[in-house]
């Protein structure tokens, strides 16, 4: 398996096309483009970079009592897992702002937790990358949000 890392950088020194991603979900996320082609076309890019893209890129916003990040995954319907994963989220001292749980299908529940990072979170790249290597845990996504 493949570790995901994450960087911050700064908005002037990303491509044009990765910032004109980020409007174009931006767009669809706020309903202002119906469809995807809506959507390129609004921001001048092609489908095929939209798709190449789309999951790899995200806004990152500030907010003056820390970041708030959502992360998203499935994870198996095994007792204490959940746990588990706030336990890691705990020893980063991170804060768990939101928790919310689908129903378990087939086994596997869909999660969502928004986390507010403070001065005093360490790693959050180690902390996604540690949540990836837990067991039963599965399609972890970072995504940035106020």
């Amino acid at each position: 398996m493949v570790e995901t890392e994450y960087y911050v950088v700064k908005k002037k020194a990303l491509p044009e096309v990765l910032l004109n991603v980020v409007e174009a979900k931006r767009l669809l996320e706020t309903r202002k483009a119906a469809t995807i082609q809506e959507a390129v076309d609004a921001v001048g890019i092609s489908r095929s970079s939209f798709y190449k893209y789309k999951d790899d890129i995200t806004q990152f916003h500030d907010n003056s009592q820390g970041t708030t990040i959502t992360i998203t995954f499935q994870m198996d319907d095994e007792p204490g897992l959940l746990s588990d994963v706030l336990k890691i989220i705990a020893e980063h001292g991170a804060n768990i702002l939101t928790i919310h749980q689908s129903i378990p299908i087939n086994g596997t529940a869909s999660l969502s937790l928004s986390i507010q990072i403070l001065e005093t979170t360490q790693d959050v790249d180690l902390m996604v990358r540690m949540m990836e290597k837990q067991r039963g845990v599965h399609d972890v996504q970072l995504i940035a949000k106020e």
